[in-house]
Protein backbone atom coordinates (compact mmCIF):
# COMPACT_ATOMS: atom_id res chain seq x y z
CA UNK A 1 0.00 0.00 0.00
CA UNK A 2 0.88 3.21 -0.87
CA UNK A 3 2.63 5.63 2.19
CA UNK A 4 0.06 7.97 3.87
CA UNK A 5 2.20 10.90 5.70
CA UNK A 6 0.52 13.02 7.73
CA UNK A 7 1.32 16.61 8.01
CA UNK A 8 1.33 16.97 11.43
CA UNK A 9 5.32 16.72 11.66
CA UNK A 10 5.85 18.97 8.62
CA UNK A 11 3.66 21.70 10.50
CA UNK A 12 5.53 21.59 13.64
CA UNK A 13 8.70 21.78 11.60
CA UNK A 14 6.99 24.76 9.77
CA UNK A 15 6.41 26.58 13.36
CA UNK A 16 10.03 26.12 14.75
CA UNK A 17 12.00 27.20 10.90
CA UNK A 18 9.73 30.13 11.37
CA UNK A 19 11.42 31.22 14.68
CA UNK A 20 14.40 31.20 12.53
CA UNK A 21 13.20 32.96 9.92
CA UNK A 22 12.45 30.16 6.99
CA UNK A 23 9.50 32.83 6.22
CA UNK A 24 11.80 34.45 3.77
CA UNK A 25 12.92 31.05 1.86
CA UNK A 26 8.84 30.11 1.38
CA UNK A 27 7.90 33.58 -0.23
CA UNK A 28 11.46 33.15 -2.51
CA UNK A 29 8.81 31.09 -5.11
CA UNK A 30 5.88 33.35 -4.85
CA UNK A 31 4.40 35.16 -7.12
CA UNK A 32 5.78 38.09 -9.00
CA UNK A 33 4.19 41.46 -7.77
CA UNK A 34 0.68 42.07 -9.37
CA UNK A 35 0.78 37.93 -10.37
CA UNK A 36 -1.96 35.67 -9.02
CA UNK A 37 0.00 32.97 -6.75
CA UNK A 38 -1.42 29.51 -8.33
CA UNK A 39 0.11 25.85 -6.85
CA UNK A 40 -1.01 23.12 -8.65
CA UNK A 41 -0.68 19.44 -7.17
CA UNK A 42 0.79 17.81 -10.50
CA UNK A 43 1.59 18.97 -14.21
CA UNK A 44 -2.25 18.60 -15.94
CA UNK A 45 -3.37 20.48 -13.41
CA UNK A 46 -0.11 23.23 -14.07
CA UNK A 47 -1.00 23.34 -17.32
CA UNK A 48 -4.74 24.53 -17.37
CA UNK A 49 -3.80 26.83 -14.88
CA UNK A 50 -1.09 27.96 -17.04
CA UNK A 51 -3.03 28.46 -20.22
CA UNK A 52 -6.07 29.86 -18.22
CA UNK A 53 -3.95 32.20 -16.25
CA UNK A 54 -1.51 33.13 -19.10
CA UNK A 55 0.55 36.29 -17.78
CA UNK A 56 -1.43 37.23 -14.73
CA UNK A 57 -0.23 34.34 -12.87
CA UNK A 58 2.59 32.58 -11.43
CA UNK A 59 1.99 28.59 -11.28
CA UNK A 60 3.97 26.41 -8.75
CA UNK A 61 4.01 22.18 -9.79
CA UNK A 62 4.16 20.44 -6.36
CA UNK A 63 5.08 17.22 -8.28
CA UNK A 64 8.57 17.23 -9.65
CA UNK A 65 8.87 16.06 -12.77
CA UNK A 66 9.97 11.89 -13.34
CA UNK A 67 8.30 11.71 -9.97
CA UNK A 68 5.38 9.23 -9.48
CA UNK A 69 2.79 12.32 -8.42
CA UNK A 70 0.48 9.54 -6.58
CA UNK A 71 3.60 9.32 -4.06
CA UNK A 72 3.77 13.41 -3.11
CA UNK A 73 4.88 13.76 -0.15
CA UNK A 74 5.25 17.61 0.79
CA UNK A 75 8.43 19.27 2.73
CA UNK A 76 7.88 22.14 5.09
CA UNK A 77 8.69 24.67 2.21
CA UNK A 78 6.16 22.99 -0.12
CA UNK A 79 3.63 23.31 2.93
CA UNK A 80 4.48 26.32 2.99
CA UNK A 81 4.00 27.46 -0.21
CA UNK A 82 0.45 25.83 -0.33
CA UNK A 83 -0.36 27.83 2.42
CA UNK A 84 0.64 31.22 0.59
CA UNK A 85 -0.79 30.81 -2.47
CA UNK A 86 -3.94 32.68 -3.49
CA UNK A 87 -5.44 30.15 -5.60
CA UNK A 88 -4.77 26.14 -4.60
CA UNK A 89 -5.84 23.89 -7.74
CA UNK A 90 -5.75 19.73 -6.80
CA UNK A 91 -7.69 16.56 -7.40
CA UNK A 92 -9.00 15.34 -3.98
CA UNK A 93 -8.25 11.66 -3.64
CA UNK A 94 -5.30 11.64 -5.68
CA UNK A 95 -2.57 12.52 -3.43
CA UNK A 96 -3.14 12.24 0.27
CA UNK A 97 -0.51 14.44 1.27
CA UNK A 98 -2.08 17.35 -1.15
CA UNK A 99 -5.52 16.51 0.89
CA UNK A 100 -3.80 16.51 4.18
CA UNK A 101 -2.16 20.13 3.36
CA UNK A 102 -6.00 21.69 1.62
CA UNK A 103 -7.54 20.70 4.79
CA UNK A 104 -5.23 22.38 7.08
CA UNK A 105 -4.60 25.54 4.71
CA UNK A 106 -7.00 25.54 1.89
CA UNK A 107 -10.26 27.38 2.83
CA UNK A 108 -11.75 28.80 -0.51
CA UNK A 109 -8.57 29.41 -2.12
CA UNK A 110 -8.49 25.67 -2.76
CA UNK A 111 -10.24 24.31 -6.19
CA UNK A 112 -11.11 20.66 -6.47
CA UNK A 113 -11.16 19.79 -10.13
CA UNK A 114 -12.91 16.50 -9.55
CA UNK A 115 -16.22 18.86 -8.76
CA UNK A 116 -15.81 20.10 -12.21
CA UNK A 117 -17.07 17.48 -14.05
CA UNK A 118 -18.64 13.78 -14.33
CA UNK A 119 -16.84 10.97 -12.59
CA UNK A 120 -16.14 7.53 -13.86
CA UNK A 121 -16.02 4.95 -10.83
CA UNK A 122 -13.02 3.21 -11.28
CA UNK A 123 -13.05 0.16 -13.85
CA UNK A 124 -16.41 1.31 -15.48
CA UNK A 125 -14.54 1.23 -19.13
CA UNK A 126 -13.10 -2.18 -18.46
CA UNK A 127 -13.82 -4.94 -20.72
CA UNK A 128 -14.70 -7.88 -18.46
CA UNK A 129 -16.66 -11.18 -20.16
CA UNK A 130 -20.11 -12.15 -18.56
CA UNK A 131 -20.35 -12.98 -15.18
CA UNK A 132 -16.30 -11.53 -14.09
CA UNK A 133 -16.05 -8.73 -11.77
CA UNK A 134 -13.56 -6.26 -11.77
CA UNK A 135 -10.70 -7.31 -9.57
CA UNK A 136 -10.52 -5.09 -6.18
CA UNK A 137 -7.42 -3.53 -5.42
CA UNK A 138 -6.94 -2.58 -1.26
CA UNK A 139 -7.16 1.38 -0.52
CA UNK A 140 -8.17 2.04 -4.07
CA UNK A 141 -10.85 5.00 -5.05
CA UNK A 142 -14.11 3.67 -5.93
CA UNK A 143 -13.75 6.88 -8.86
CA UNK A 144 -11.32 7.12 -12.04
CA UNK A 145 -9.09 9.96 -11.26
CA UNK A 146 -7.82 10.60 -14.85
CA UNK A 147 -10.23 13.21 -15.45
CA UNK A 148 -7.84 15.31 -17.90
CA UNK A 149 -7.01 12.20 -20.20
CA UNK A 150 -10.57 13.34 -21.50
CA UNK A 151 -10.07 16.55 -23.69
CA UNK A 152 -13.61 17.88 -22.86
CA UNK A 153 -13.73 17.73 -19.11
CA UNK A 154 -10.62 18.61 -19.11
CA UNK A 155 -11.91 22.29 -20.91
CA UNK A 156 -14.68 22.01 -18.73
CA UNK A 157 -12.10 22.33 -15.50
CA UNK A 158 -10.36 25.64 -17.25
CA UNK A 159 -13.58 27.12 -17.46
CA UNK A 160 -13.70 26.82 -13.67
CA UNK A 161 -10.35 27.87 -12.89
CA UNK A 162 -11.13 31.11 -15.29
CA UNK A 163 -13.52 31.49 -12.39
CA UNK A 164 -11.49 30.85 -9.95
CA UNK A 165 -8.57 33.38 -11.20
CA UNK A 166 -11.59 35.74 -11.79
CA UNK A 167 -12.48 35.80 -8.06
CA UNK A 168 -9.23 36.51 -6.82
CA UNK A 169 -8.37 39.11 -9.65
CA UNK A 170 -11.45 40.88 -10.96
CA UNK A 171 -9.11 43.50 -12.87
CA UNK A 172 -8.37 40.84 -15.96
CA UNK A 173 -11.60 38.65 -15.40
CA UNK A 174 -11.92 39.15 -19.32
CA UNK A 175 -8.59 37.71 -20.23
CA UNK A 176 -9.50 34.68 -18.00
CA UNK A 177 -12.44 34.14 -19.55
CA UNK A 178 -10.85 34.47 -23.30
CA UNK A 179 -8.29 32.20 -22.39
CA UNK A 180 -10.50 29.42 -21.12
CA UNK A 181 -12.46 30.10 -24.16
CA UNK A 182 -9.06 29.42 -26.91
CA UNK A 183 -8.13 26.44 -24.87
CA UNK A 184 -11.98 24.99 -24.85
CA UNK A 185 -11.68 25.42 -28.50
CA UNK A 186 -8.31 24.11 -28.94
CA UNK A 187 -9.25 20.88 -27.01
CA UNK A 188 -12.27 20.39 -28.67
CA UNK A 189 -9.74 20.29 -31.67
CA UNK A 190 -8.04 17.52 -30.31
CA UNK A 191 -11.35 15.80 -29.42
CA UNK A 192 -12.28 15.61 -33.29
CA UNK A 193 -8.51 14.00 -33.84
CA UNK A 194 -8.85 11.74 -31.83
CA UNK A 195 -13.11 10.55 -32.42
CA UNK A 196 -11.65 10.68 -36.16
CA UNK A 197 -8.49 9.06 -36.13
CA UNK A 198 -10.38 6.16 -33.89
CA UNK A 199 -13.46 5.87 -35.59
CA UNK A 200 -12.25 2.58 -38.03
CA UNK A 201 -10.28 0.26 -36.15
CA UNK A 202 -10.05 -3.63 -36.65
CA UNK A 203 -9.90 -3.73 -32.18
CA UNK A 204 -11.23 -1.74 -29.40
CA UNK A 205 -9.34 -3.16 -26.77
CA UNK A 206 -6.67 -1.11 -24.98
CA UNK A 207 -4.71 -3.14 -22.78
CA UNK A 208 -2.62 -1.28 -20.39
CA UNK A 209 -0.29 -2.07 -17.32
CA UNK A 210 -2.45 0.89 -15.33
CA UNK A 211 -6.00 1.15 -15.91
CA UNK A 212 -5.67 5.28 -15.94
CA UNK A 213 -7.04 5.29 -19.34
CA UNK A 214 -11.10 4.78 -18.56
CA UNK A 215 -12.12 8.27 -19.74
CA UNK A 216 -10.27 7.93 -22.72
CA UNK A 217 -11.78 5.01 -23.47
CA UNK A 218 -15.43 5.84 -22.15
CA UNK A 219 -14.92 8.97 -24.98
CA UNK A 220 -13.52 7.43 -27.97
CA UNK A 221 -15.68 4.32 -27.29
CA UNK A 222 -12.77 1.65 -26.76
CA UNK A 223 -12.44 -1.02 -24.03
CA UNK A 224 -9.84 -0.81 -21.62
CA UNK A 225 -7.96 -3.91 -20.05
CA UNK A 226 -5.72 -2.99 -17.26
CA UNK A 227 -3.30 -4.91 -15.63
CA UNK A 228 -3.46 -3.28 -12.40
CA UNK A 229 -6.15 -0.95 -11.08
CA UNK A 230 -6.27 2.93 -10.97
CA UNK A 231 -3.35 3.45 -8.68
CA UNK A 232 -0.02 2.49 -10.43
CA UNK A 233 2.04 0.70 -7.42
CA UNK A 234 -1.10 -1.73 -7.23
CA UNK A 235 0.47 -5.39 -7.59
CA UNK A 236 -1.78 -7.66 -10.25
CA UNK A 237 -2.93 -10.70 -8.50
CA UNK A 238 -1.60 -14.12 -10.78
CA UNK A 239 -5.65 -14.29 -11.70
CA UNK A 240 -5.57 -11.30 -13.32
CA UNK A 241 -2.06 -11.53 -15.32
CA UNK A 242 -4.03 -14.68 -16.36
CA UNK A 243 -7.63 -13.24 -17.43
CA UNK A 244 -5.57 -10.54 -18.99
CA UNK A 245 -3.64 -12.80 -20.65
CA UNK A 246 -6.28 -14.60 -22.34
CA UNK A 247 -8.64 -11.23 -23.01
CA UNK A 248 -5.41 -10.75 -25.17
CA UNK A 249 -5.33 -13.82 -27.10
CA UNK A 250 -8.45 -14.07 -27.93
CA UNK A 251 -8.76 -10.49 -29.21
CA UNK A 252 -5.90 -10.80 -30.70
CA UNK A 253 -3.79 -7.88 -29.11
CA UNK A 254 -0.53 -7.14 -30.92
CA UNK A 255 0.10 -4.33 -28.17
CA UNK A 256 0.54 -4.07 -24.32
CA UNK A 257 1.09 -0.45 -23.24
CA UNK A 258 3.16 0.57 -19.98
CA UNK A 259 3.37 3.79 -18.88
CA UNK A 260 6.61 6.39 -18.75
CA UNK A 261 6.79 7.07 -14.81
CA UNK A 262 6.33 3.29 -13.46
CA UNK A 263 8.59 -0.34 -14.46
CA UNK A 264 7.50 -1.92 -17.67
CA UNK A 265 8.16 -5.47 -15.64
CA UNK A 266 4.36 -6.61 -15.70
CA UNK A 267 3.59 -5.21 -19.01
CA UNK A 268 6.51 -7.03 -20.82
CA UNK A 269 5.81 -10.23 -18.91
CA UNK A 270 1.98 -10.59 -20.58
CA UNK A 271 3.44 -9.63 -24.03
CA UNK A 272 6.36 -12.13 -23.93
CA UNK A 273 3.60 -14.66 -23.08
CA UNK A 274 1.18 -13.72 -25.25
CA UNK A 275 3.59 -13.04 -28.63
CA UNK A 276 2.68 -8.75 -28.48
CA UNK A 277 4.86 -6.27 -28.22
CA UNK A 278 5.38 -3.44 -25.60
CA UNK A 279 4.40 0.32 -26.45
CA UNK A 280 4.29 3.62 -24.53
CA UNK A 281 0.91 5.17 -23.11
CA UNK A 282 1.60 7.94 -21.44
CA UNK A 283 -1.48 8.80 -18.74
CA UNK A 284 0.59 12.59 -18.31
CA UNK A 285 0.46 12.43 -14.74
CA UNK A 286 3.44 14.31 -14.71
CA UNK A 287 6.59 14.78 -17.08
CA UNK A 288 9.58 13.19 -17.82
CA UNK A 289 12.80 15.19 -16.59
CA UNK A 290 14.01 17.31 -19.67
CA UNK A 291 10.61 16.77 -21.45
CA UNK A 292 9.98 19.27 -24.22
CA UNK A 293 6.64 18.83 -24.94
CA UNK A 294 3.33 19.46 -23.15
CA UNK A 295 -0.41 18.21 -22.96
CA UNK A 296 -1.13 18.22 -26.63
CA UNK A 297 1.74 16.66 -27.85
CA UNK A 298 1.64 13.95 -25.39
CA UNK A 299 -2.17 13.58 -26.06
CA UNK A 300 -1.18 13.37 -29.98
CA UNK A 301 1.63 10.71 -29.45
CA UNK A 302 -0.69 8.81 -27.34
CA UNK A 303 -3.25 8.88 -30.32
CA UNK A 304 -0.89 7.43 -33.01
CA UNK A 305 0.61 4.65 -30.55
CA UNK A 306 -3.04 3.67 -30.16
CA UNK A 307 -3.70 4.33 -33.91
CA UNK A 308 -1.02 1.58 -34.36
CA UNK A 309 -1.87 -0.81 -31.95
CA UNK A 310 -5.58 -1.48 -32.54
CA UNK A 311 -4.67 -1.33 -36.68
CA UNK A 312 -6.57 2.05 -37.25
CA UNK A 313 -6.97 3.04 -40.57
Amino acid sequence: MRRRRTLAAVFAGLAAFAAIGLAACTNESAAAPGKVDVVAAFYPLQFVSEEVGGGHVTVTNLAKPGAEPHDLELSARQVGRVSDAEVIVYLKGFQPAMDDAVEQVGGDRAFDVSTAVPLLQAGESDHTHEGEEEPAHEGESSTDPHIWLDPIRLAMIGQQVADRLAAQDPEHAADYTANASRLRTELTGLDQEYATGLATCQRRELVTSHAAFGYLADRYHLEQVGLTGVTPDTEPAPQRLASVAAEAREHGATTIFFETLVSPKVADTIAAEVGARTAVLDPIEGLRPGATGDYFSIMRTNLTAIRTALDCS
